[in-house]
C-alpha cells in the first residue's frame, strides 16, 4: 500500500492530485456525489512511473495492467474510505491497505 503511504496518506494523495490539476477528480471520489473517471495516463502522471513500477512489482503485476486497474479501483477505494464525504482524521492506511488488497484479490 505504498500508494497511500508514499503519498503522505490520503491527505497527501489529495494534494498530489491537486498539484497535477486533478483536484476536482479526487474531490469527487471523496465527496458524496458521482465519482469522476480518471484515465490510466492521468493516474500515472499523478503517482509517477516509479510508484507504479514499485507497486506493480510488489503485486506481481505488469505496470500497465496495474495502472489500468487502479484507474478503475482507486476511485472506489477512496470513495469507500471517505463515506461521509470528507477525508477522515487519523491514520487510515491499514483500512486502505485492506481495501486495496481485497480489490486486487490479495488476502
Amino acid at each position: 500500500m505504498g500508494l497511500l503511504g508514499g503519498a503522505g496518506g490520503l491527505n497527501g494523495l489529495v494534494s498530489q492530485f491537486a498539484s497535477k490539476g486533478l483536484g476536482d477528480v479526487i474531490g469527487s471520489w471523496v465527496g458524496t456525489g458521482n465519482n469522476l473517471p480518471i484515465s490510466a495516463d492521468q493516474l500515472q502522471s499523478v503517482l509517477g512511473a516509479d510508484t507504479i513500477k514499485n507497486l506493480a512489482s510488489k503485486l506481481g503485476m505488469d505496470s500497465d495492467a496495474l495502472v489500468g486497474q487502479l484507474s478503475n479501483l482507486l476511485p472506489q477505494a477512496v470513495d469507500k474510505l471517505t463515506p461521509e464525504g470528507k477525508v477522515p482524521e487519523g491514520d487510515i492506511l491499514s483500512k486502505g491497505m485492506d481495501l486495496l488488497g481485497r480489490l486486487f484479490g490479495k488476502k
